[in-house]
């Protein structure tokens, strides 16, 4: 469970939660959609335990979130396999083999960051996200700059993995391929203003 009361967090003059409350019990795919700019990338922050609330409460029963930020986040000076084995025990080479494999992008396994596409860049973020596993999918705009067919591939892959998921996406396709499950949010200061479900 997941569960905000009252909370308050702002920066300087820009309030991003406003006596916020919620209660959400992951489950499945969840899509948290809304205006660019209304406060889910901070909400996300919050939940992984990046930033704390300045008021009111915050829990979760999570403890090993796994975040995929909008940006890619990959680091430069390694490869593509060695981005997603430095998410694993040990550098597990074998397994983030297998990672990459499952995004298409085993055979750029050797190839830097700023050697590969913009999309490729981001199923590289993906395969290291879903390697390091964790209790909780955290999912910040995973699937921008995808075509529809990768996009129907990977998100057939973030469904696979049974696991709890969290994802912002602006998209109604995506949503659609995600489960149809979803939170529609405005701000800021972040609010709810309606929920789908399948």
């Amino acid at each position: 469970m997941i569960s905000f009361k009252n909370a308050t967090l702002s920066f300087g003059d820009k309030m991003v939660l406003d006596n916020f409350s919620l209660e959400l019990e992951a489950s499945g795919v969840t899509c948290l959609s809304g205006p660019s700019g209304s406060g889910k990338t901070t909400l996300f922050r919050v939940i992984a335990g990046l930033i704390p609330v300045q008021g009111g409460e915050f829990s979760s029963g999570y403890a090993k979130p796994a975040l995929m930020f909008q940006e890619d986040r990959l680091l430069p000076w390694l490869t593509a396999l060695q981005n997603v084995a430095a998410a694993l025990p040990e550098g597990d080479a074998d397994s983030a083999l297998r990672w990459l494999g499952e995004v298409g992008l085993k055979n750029e396994r050797n190839a830097y960051p700023s050697e590969l596409s913009g999309g490729m860049r981001r199923r590289l973020a993906l395969a290291r996200a879903l390697a390091f596993g964790g209790d909780l999918l955290l999912l910040d705009e995973p699937f921008k700059g995808l075509d529809s067919t990768l996009l129907r591939e990977m998100s057939s892959i973030v469904v696979s993995q049974g696991a709890p998921a969290l994802v912002i996406t602006h998209s109604a396709a995506e949503i659609e391929l995600l489960g149809g499950k979803a939170m529609y949010f405005e701000g800021p200061p972040l609010r709810v203003i309606s929920q789908s479900s399948t």
